[in-house]
């Protein structure tokens, strides 16, 4: 299983693609807490050079461009073994399509923390001439940490599932796009005439969850969605690798 780590790191690391993705991101994160600094200047909030500052608005605008990075993080996971012929190789090899499956995630998910990483540096500035809540600002690392482990499973199984990486970001984007507003729809006026449907599409949202790690809480009942979110991918992604190795026999 390590080789495979190894391997889809390197093509991460080796190559330009983790650095923009993550300088990207860097901007992205930096785009919101500038505007979030410029508002409370404007509303006079800073006085006697001590700006009160909470991440929860930031993290909730970071959240929205995920639907357009994480994808394009997890596009090549498996449609571009097929695309390169590689697929062959690696379903033929002795290492299970688990361990195979696993490698792809856990290489995906240490991009993902070296993205998130280049992040801690806003905290450290605003610590340097303000207040920083350190119970939100951990409870929202951890929220969002799970939130991103859940969209890259997410998207490998859309990889797997496509043979057109393209197609993979696409079709990813618009999927994590609805499941971002899953929660809207459920609260609007059309389902509420549907209590049974609406309750049922407000417990596959993960938004109001994220809401209570971003306050500063850390619910059972969320990390225990979060990870049967990321079980169940992961586990679909196996059978839809392991279906495909048995067709080639």
């Amino acid at each position: 299983m390590f080789p495979i780590y190894k391997k889809e790191l390197q093509s991460f690391f080796y190559t330009p693609f983790a650095y923009a993705i993550a300088a990207l991101f860097l901007l992205l994160f930096a785009l919101p807490m500038a505007n979030l600094i410029s508002d409370l200047g404007k509303e006079g909030s800073v006085s006697a050079n001590v700006m009160p500052f909470s991440f929860t608005e930031m993290f909730y605008s970071v959240i929205l461009y995920f639907i357009f990075l994480l994808p394009i993080l997890t596009m090549r996971t498996f449609a571009d073994e097929r695309k390169n012929g590689t697929e062959v190789l690696l379903m033929t090899s002795p290492v299970s399509v688990a361990k195979i499956v696993i490698a792809k995630f856990l290489a995906n998910v240490t991009v993902y923390l070296f993205m998130l990483a280049g992040t801690i540096i806003f905290p450290i500035i605003t610590a340097v001439k303000g207040e920083v809540v350190m119970s939100q600002l951990i409870c929202a690392y951890i929220g969002i940490f799970c939130w991103g482990l859940m969209y890259i499973a997410l998207g490998m199984l859309i990889s797997a599932l496509t043979e057109n990486s393209i197609l993979a970001a696409i079709i990813g984007e618009v999927v994590m796009f609805i499941l971002l507003f899953i929660d809207d729809f459920a609260n609007s006026g059309f389902m509420s005439q549907f209590p049974k449907a609406q309750s049922v599409l407000y417990a596959f949202a993960a938004q109001p969850r994220f809401a209570y790690f971003s306050e500063g809480f850390v619910r059972l009942s969320d990390l225990a969605f979060f990870g049967s979110a990321i079980i169940v991918l992961l586990v679909w992604t196996y059978i839809a690798i392991e279906k495909r190795r048995w067709n080639r026999g």
